[in-house]
């Protein structure tokens, strides 16, 4: 593992980001009515979502598998599972490196290219990304939905010192203003570093809606996209079933909770430790008007049940890929070197 100065000080930032928001999280719990409020868990919901997790985790293997086929025919699904489970356990330990670890996983055991699975990345991420977007539009038809507009559109509104229409015209002319701005100096944005950036990904996410058209397993990619994000929101589900508290929540509950936890995992923290604690708890109170202490116990429970079945998961597969590359290797031949962890 190649370690650097900046990567080191990159990694204690990080988890010193991590600290102050389980800090800021937990600083007014009251302990024993946290521990009493762990206890009344129904815990086999939540052993029912880290089975689905589990599953999600098989899906998302063979989806990438599918995109990795016309590169190398023979990869086996064992193996893209395997380095699914490894990418989430590497992310626990260092933020952000799980995509590098799993591409370097298929590279070492198959004949892939590192360049051509991070290529698929690239096209996997571009379509979760599309699903969180559809999610956050969903929820505007919900509890979330009415709270934006009771609590702070109609707030906001009522405090303008003129007609809500102008606003409208404001921002309409606005973004044209900005389009012409931009269009006219194109080659100017280009060359500076944020514009050359907002380009490059914008263009990354062009050509993954593109590409996923033109796969060869176009429609398994689909059905696996729409049932892995379905098996998230079953998950979100069944952790409100686990907590008495939240009975009277349903399904549209469920999906904005699943959309805020995912918030708390985008956070470079180790593991999201920290940022998801803070993140889902914070929101909780306002919206669902719970106490803190609930909606830190809530993501609590959700949170580190996730994160012990990324470990037991991830450590199966680092034992599964060793023993697989083991069986491959000629007898007597070196095994191939470790994969290395980035600075970030």
């Amino acid at each position: 593992m190649k370690v650097t100065v900046k990567g080191v000080v990159k990694y204690v930032l990080m988890l010193a980001l991590s600290a102050v928001l389980l800090y800021f999280a937990f600083r007014n719990m009251s302990w024993n009515d946290f521990i009493t409020g762990l206890k009344s868990c129904n815990l086999w919901w939540i052993i029912a979502t880290m089975f689905i997790a589990w599953i999600i985790t098989i899906m998302r293997g063979n989806r990438w598998r599918l995109m990795m086929l016309p590169i190398d025919k023979t990869i086996v699904k064992r193996i893209s599972y395997d380095a699914y489970s490894i990418c989430y356990l590497a992310n626990i330990a260092f933020p952000r490196s799980g995509e590098v670890v799993r591409c370097g996983v298929v590279a070492k055991t198959n004949n892939i290219s590192f360049e051509g699975a991070i290529g698929s990345v690239v096209l996997e991420r571009t379509w979760d990304m599309i699903c969180v977007v559809i999610c956050c539009v969903a929820l505007l038809f919900g509890r979330f939905g009415d709270f934006l507009i009771d609590k702070m559109w109609k707030p906001f509104i009522g405090s303008l010192p003129f007609n809500a229409v102008w606003l409208l015209v404001l921002v309409v002319a606005v973004c044209f203003a900005v389009y012409y701005i931009l269009k006219k100096n194109k080659e100017k944005v280009a060359k500076s570093k944020a514009g050359a950036k907002f380009i490059k990904i914008w263009r990354g996410l062009v050509d993954g809606v593109k590409a996923s058209f033109k796969m060869e397993h176009k429609w398994a990619f689909f059905a696996y996209t729409v049932m892995i994000w379905i098996g998230y929101w079953v998950m979100s589900l069944f952790t409100i079933y686990a907590f008495p508290e939240f009975s009277e929540l349903g399904i549209m509950d469920a999906l904005f909770l699943m959309v805020v936890g995912s918030l708390g995992w985008i956070v470079p923290v180790q593991g999201g430790f920290g940022a998801y604690h803070f993140i889902v708890s914070m929101t909780l109170v306002p919206i669902y008007g719970v106490t803190q202490q609930t909606g830190l116990i809530f993501a609590t429970i959700s949170h580190e049940s996730q994160i012990v079945q990324m470990l037991i998961c991830g450590a199966i597969s680092l034992i599964s890929v060793a023993l697989y590359k083991k069986k491959k290797s000629p007898q007597g031949a070196p095994v191939s070197e470790t994969v290395e962890v980035p600075e970030s």
